[in-house]
């Protein structure tokens, strides 16, 4: 069987590039192990333009913003499934210089698109915000387990369930061989495993684990309240919090200091006693070094591609630089040296 582009995982990287491949009208096959999309499934699914202790706006804000909701929402049509949430984020301050601070914003331009209104005084007896806070709009929330459940549906003609075996891929001088399938291009969509990969493995990949609790508590705004941790209601009473963020201690499952730690941080910003812990995850995420994606072609081989190293922020990241890994397979149109993986050509 001749294919266009073999795709080498289908968590939520592989999956919107697949899309955006299948919808050029390109021949497509998946391969994707199943329980092997960890990292995608236990993301918190968050999108936030303003990140950080400091709240600054979050890298390419301005590119990558405006693609989240209609993309998603695409997604949506297309699989009859229901995934997206938007909804405001509120970041209390934690001083009246923060608050000065964020007044000031409040005239820049380049926040209007993302500032819903600031606040000086607290909104609520059951959050500590006793300086106010700044409501973000263009945010909200993506239900990764619900998108990648109706991708595999979308996909079930073109994606093979089983191991990726790299061993036994072969090339005969004009395709990759990988059993009875002969592509022209292999795309490496696999997060961590291609850490492993003999032609990604110089890479600087910098993998996180990150811990989530799933909580019942009171108190639930019709926003998403977010210093220290996050804390998103997902009806009924429960509440994601997360996350932490280590690169140590990686191949440990959840454990006790982290638990200790969120709900620590859970008490800080919302001191409402929790009723019960009802899920405790983590997942390890394919961060890069200088928190930038890996995007582009193989240096020497033919037909090698990487889309990868999207880290905590691949819901917000991915639906732009979808865009921009296909028109570069299918256009040739250059990749931006900031993620471009020729930046990294010297290590090798």
């Amino acid at each position: 069987m001749k294919i266009d582009f073999l795709l080498i995982g289908q968590g939520l990287a592989g999956s919107a590039l697949a899309y955006r491949l299948k919808q050029a009208g390109k021949k497509i096959r998946i391969i994707d192990q199943p329980g092997a999309n960890n990292s995608s499934r236990v993301a918190a699914g968050l999108f936030n333009p303003v990140t950080g202790r400091k709240m600054v706006k979050t890298w390419k804000a301005d590119s990558l913003f405006p693609r989240i909701v209609p993309f998603y929402q695409e997604l949506e049509r297309l699989t009859g499934s229901k995934f997206l949430t938007e909804k405001a984020i509120y970041r209390p301050f934690l001083s009246v210089e923060e608050q000065n601070e964020w007044m000031g914003h409040s005239a820049d331009p380049g926040f209007e698109a993302y500032l819903e209104k600031i606040y000086q005084e607290s909104q609520s007896d059951y959050l500590k915000d006793p300086f106010g806070g700044v409501m973000l709009r263009n945010s909200g929330w993506l239900n990764i387990n619900n998108l990648l459940d109706a991708m595999t549906s979308y996909f079930k003609e073109e994606l093979i369930v089983e191991k990726f075996d790299e061993s036994i891929l072969s090339h005969d001088g004009e395709f990759w061989v990988n059993g009875n399938i002969k592509t022209k291009a292999l795309i490496y969509c696999n997060g961590l495993g291609a850490m492993n990969s003999q032609f990604f493995n110089y890479l600087p990949f910098a993998p996180v684990k990150g811990e989530i609790l799933e909580v019942k508590q009171g108190f639930a705004p019709e926003y998403v309240v977010n210093r220290g941790v996050f804390r998103v209601h997902l009806g009924n009473g429960v509440h994601r919090v997360g996350s932490t963020y280590t690169k140590h201690d990686l191949e440990e499952g959840p454990t006790n200091e982290a638990k200790t730690e969120l709900l620590g941080k859970l008490q800080d910003l919302v001191p409402v006693p929790v009723d019960e812990i009802i899920s405790h995850k983590t997942g390890i995420r394919p961060a890069t070094r200088d928190r930038k994606p890996f995007l582009g072609k193989h240096p020497t081989e033919v037909g090698v591609y990487i889309f990868n190293g999207f880290g905590a922020k691949g819901v917000s990241l991915i639906p732009y630089f979808s865009d921009i890994m296909a028109n570069y397979l299918l256009n040739d149109k250059a990749i931006d040296h900031e993620v471009d993986i020729a930046r990294y050509f010297n290590y090798i």
